[in-house]
């Protein structure tokens, strides 16, 4: 476990969940009444009139992106459909060395990999009640094609599935009441952050009667 990636002094918190289970609006609500830093991926997808440098992605080109991967400066990485996406070390590092918790929102192979870096991490799964339900939001957002919105559904059913089997999530949220959500989220940090507080403080207490 790194210096402050789980203690009284900073978390990293993994927040994941399949499309349409509410995982960005916990994890937004999470980072506002923590006071936390949101970790902006990096990507080579083209840059949409709708995004925000620096607040929805950090926009590099490929060559960029491949200088990142090849020093060791993403906790993880992937490929979707054409593009490179990653999440930066340094911010992440600098959160932690600041005493807060830093929200990664990534899918489940990107936990995976974060979680074998910095086992310390707390990883959390939101799930819908019912994965029916998740047709239900996908059709609600108004944005997609039925076509899209069945591929998203079956992505997000196999999800799922890989969470459960990968083992490595701490907790898993059902969210059918977003403020119950928030609060869950809330509280499995806090109970986080003092297990590390705790655990720092054994540790200070065997240093000091060496």
């Amino acid at each position: 476990m790194t210096v402050h990636e789980r203690s009284g002094q900073g978390l990293v918190l993994i927040v994941s969940g399949p499309s349409g289970a509410g995982k960005t609006t916990i994890a937004r609500r999470a980072e506002e009444a923590l006071d936390a830093v949101f970790s902006v991926s990096m990507t080579t997808r083209p840059k949409m009139k709708k995004d925000r440098e620096g607040l929805d992605y950090c926009f590099v080109d490929d060559p960029a992106f491949e200088a990142y991967r090849q020093r060791g400066a993403l906790l993880e990485w992937a490929q979707v459909f054409g593009h490179r996406y990653g999440t930066p070390r340094k911010p992440v590092d600098d959160g932690l060395a600041a005493g807060r918790v830093v929200i990664l929102e990534i899918d489940v192979k990107g936990a995976v990999e974060v979680k074998a870096k910095m086992p310390g991490a707390l990883a959390i799964f939101v799930e819908p009640p019912k994965e029916e339900d998740l047709l239900t939001r996908l059709r609600g957002r108004g944005r997609d094609s039925e076509q899209v919105i069945q591929r998203r559904y079956q992505e997000a059913r196999h999800e799922i599935r890989d969470a459960r089997a990968c083992g490595i999530y701490d907790e898993f949220i059902v969210n059918d009441d977003l403020e119950s959500s928030v609060a869950e989220l809330l509280r499995y940090v806090k109970a986080a952050r003092a297990l590390g507080a705790d655990a720092d403080g054994e540790a200070g207490t065997d240093r000091a009667t060496i």
